[in-house]
């Protein structure tokens, strides 16, 4: 699962879903929430550096030194900017290969941007930016290892490809297209020209059948999140009625261009979070 991002295809911090994350987080208790700020902090600063102006082999050099950090962090020698992450890597058992995870997602943007991937490549785009994310915060949350593992895939996915056909046209101002070429084919569309695309009047075709993946991957984490423990679940569940609802807008708007953006009511943020935060 993300965690509300400002990356064009990933999702760490806009202002609308970052309230989402932090009315999430602040029910949990504090090591929980500390921890679960410590993930959000690491992901909104290796998002910030893919997403940067800056040349390309700065930023690949950048997201090297992440690398090279989260390796000193688990050699026992932390650096100054990952102190505070070693009690909650003892306490909560985070792995080291999922920080890792996050940062080659990042850098899937870096060496070009993302210009209709195949569905292989988008898939391992969503399991980096957003289940990684998701295999970290399950262990903060305290589910079992299986069901958070399953979890973590299944809302991961259906929160990403949720922010992918939300900024359709937030991605294609910055060169980036994330929707999968073997769907832009199969309507017809054969540029991969991100603009282009976000015109194209073939290009609902496209996205209504990536939203049927969404709410398909929603429906899997609904059995998993119903088969565990109500506290343990609190927050991923607040997080996916929030974004199942952005997809349910989404696709009662339509992918048509012109496309006006979609927001969850406050009302509805807040009845959410009131049903499944203190209900």
């Amino acid at each position: 699962m993300t965690l509300e991002a400002t990356s064009p295809g990933a999702s760490y911090g806009s202002t609308a879903s970052g309230s989402s994350f932090y009315a999430a987080m602040r029910i949990l208790p504090r090591d929980q929430r500390e921890a679960m700020f410590q993930i959000y902090s690491f992901c909104r600063q290796v998002d910030d550096i893919a997403d940067s102006d800056g040349p390309r082999d700065e930023r690949l050099a950048a997201l090297q030194a992440w690398r090279n950090d989260i390796d000193a962090l688990y050699q026992g020698h932390p650096p100054q900017r990952l102190q505070d992450y070693v009690g909650s890597v003892k306490t909560f058992g985070l792995k080291r290969e999922d920080f890792l995870a996050i940062v080659d997602g990042m850098e899937m943007d870096v060496p070009q941007d993302i210009r209709a991937p195949d569905m292989a490549t988008l898939d391992l785009y969503c399991d980096r930016v957003a289940s990684a994310v998701g295999r970290l915060s399950v262990r903060v949350f305290g589910l079992p290892e299986e069901d958070g593992v399953l979890l973590a895939h299944h809302l991961g996915r259906a929160l990403q490809l949720t922010n992918i056909l939300r900024d359709i046209d937030e991605d294609a101002g910055l060169g980036r297209l994330y929707l999968p070429r073997e769907a832009l084919l199969h309507a017809g569309i054969t540029s991969n020209d991100p603009n282009r695309v976000a015109a194209e009047r073939a290009l609902p075709k496209v996205c209504l059948p990536l939203a049927q993946r969404a709410k398909a991957h929603f429906e899997k984490s609904d059995e998993i999140m119903n088969r565990n423990r109500r506290r343990a679940v609190r927050a991923p569940r607040i997080m996916s009625k929030y974004y199942h609802a952005i997809l349910d807008l989404l696709i009662a708007r339509g992918f048509s261009a012109p496309r006006e953006p979609v927001r969850v009511s406050k009302v509805a943020r807040i009845a959410i979070l009131l049903r499944y935060a203190f209900i």
